[in-house]
């Protein structure tokens, strides 16, 4: 697939002026009007990581974003450094600044390709649901200014997850740019998601209550296509601090996982 499987693009998220990214409304948080979102602080970061150390290779294979503070409504710079430059394993520490202050600080590790060994490891069984063309085309309301496209795939069987509910599963497809003139790259659409380990896994029958600390983005490989599906794997959570991972999905198969710490968002009297 190619980006003409996408969805028209309603919007961008950022104009960019030098090094430094200008936020549009496309980017305003859920948690705060006056914020950005989550995930386009992680798109960001994987945006410039790409620009910056891009190598045919290396694999993307792990980024662990910290979340300092909720990112204001104004320019983003973003800072790499690479920490360590070995022959199968490469380092790049990654500050995402506003105001002058961090925002989020980021870790991102890139692994050598190379052949797989030989003999056969135990994989999860294949993820049998339905295509997204086979799901119902949801009405984007533009005034919302959405960045995805959701399908959500239902739970056919009803099974139960344990806790009353079956875990929550969907196809995503980007449909804002991310910088004006640039639609996201497949690193950036995964960098993207990872913040939706929080509401897939934490989330509950009367909303979301967590809010996420950090997230990590497992990769083995690049997603190809516009879909990427995601299916909460795993919540727990005790005194208010919650941990959930989502496995990642495209229509060729499993690419990666994304896991988040969360806190309970609710401030002490």
């Amino acid at each position: 697939m190619t980006d003409h499987d996408r969805a028209p693009a309603l919007g961008t998220m950022f104009d960019r002026e030098g090094d430094r990214f200008l936020p549009t409304p496309w980017t305003r948080s859920v948690w705060d009007p006056n914020s950005l979102r989550g995930p386009v602080v992680t798109g960001l970061i994987m945006h410039q990581v790409e620009e910056r150390h891009a190598d045919r290779d290396f694999q993307v294979s792990r980024v662990t974003i910290d979340m300092f503070r909720l990112a204001p409504m104004v320019p983003v710079t973003v800072r790499t450094e690479v920490v360590r430059e070995g022959n199968r394993i490469r380092v790049v520490d990654v500050a995402a600044q506003a105001e002058g202050l961090d925002v989020a600080r980021a870790s991102v590790v890139m692994l050598r390709r190379t052949a797989p060994p030989e003999g056969r490891i135990w994989t999860p069984p294949s993820w049998d649901v339905p295509e997204p063309d086979r799901l119902p085309e949801p009405e984007l309301v533009v005034e919302r200014l959405p960045i995805w496209e959701q399908r959500t795939i239902p739970d056919e069987d009803e099974r139960s997850s344990g806790a009353g509910e079956a875990p929550r599963r969907a196809w995503l497809r980007d449909v804002v740019e991310f910088v004006r003139g640039e639609r996201p790259s497949p690193l950036v659409r995964a960098g993207l998601v990872a913040d939706y380990a929080n509401p897939f896994a934490n989330g509950s029958d009367t909303g979301l209550h967590y809010i996420n600390a950090d997230a990590t983005l497992y990769l083995h490989r690049d997603p190809v296509g516009p879909w990427i599906g995601i299916t909460a794997t795993t919540h727990h959570a005790t005194s208010g601090v919650a941990i959930g991972s989502c496995a990642l999905y495209d229509l060729v198969g499993p690419f990666g996982q994304t896991s988040v710490t969360s806190i309970a968002n609710r401030r002490r009297p």
